[in-house]
């Protein structure tokens, strides 16, 4: 009789036990989303040569060479960017050249901009120099709250029984 009392108590403490993980797993993946809107930085002392690519917001104060694409890009005061820009929103307060695809473009008394900017709206402040030519554009960007990104898409076709997607030559290893 003792011994079946632990056992029902050893029972309700497995049970409380797994219901907390389980409720924290579910948290965990419901916040999952909310990780894009976040703010990237590269800060100064970092150099990156390639594309990037965000959704959120991006700061740049060290150096980059290839394209940036994402919805808020604020380029810091010694920053240096070569290559193109793209965003919703860009503030410049360092050094670029390439050209800029932006609704919105600032350029800080501290920017030095040499390529073209084509935007819906420009704003230049006292001493910031720029060399390029400047277009006004109804929707530049036409995402209206996020940068749109490239990614592979899946090749359409039914499966077959045998493994293989048709229309392709190769097997889909399931």
């Amino acid at each position: 009789m003792f011994g079946r009392s632990k056992g029902d108590a050893t029972e309700k403490n497995r049970n409380v036990k797994v219901a907390p993980e389980v409720q924290r797993s579910t948290i965990a993946h419901s916040a999952a989303p909310a990780a894009p809107d976040g703010t990237s930085s590269i800060s100064s002392g970092l150099s990156i040569v390639g594309k990037i690519v965000g959704h959120g917001a991006v700061t740049i104060c060290g150096h980059v060479e290839g394209e940036l694409q994402a919805s808020t890009v604020i380029i810091a005061e010694g920053a240096q960017v070569v290559g193109d820009i793209v965003a919703e929103d860009l503030t410049i307060g360092g050094h670029v050249k390439g050209s800029i695809h932006a609704n919105h473009v600032k350029l800080n008394n501290t920017a030095v901009v040499d390529g073209d900017i084509l935007h819906r709206s420009l704003v230049i402040e006292e001493n910031a120099r720029f060399e390029g030519m400047s277009r006004r554009l109804e929707n530049v960007i036409d995402t209206p709250s996020r940068v749109q990104t490239t990614r592979p898409q899946p090749q359409d076709g039914s499966i077959e029984g045998n493994g293989k997607a048709n229309g392709t030559s190769g097997g889909l290893n399931l």
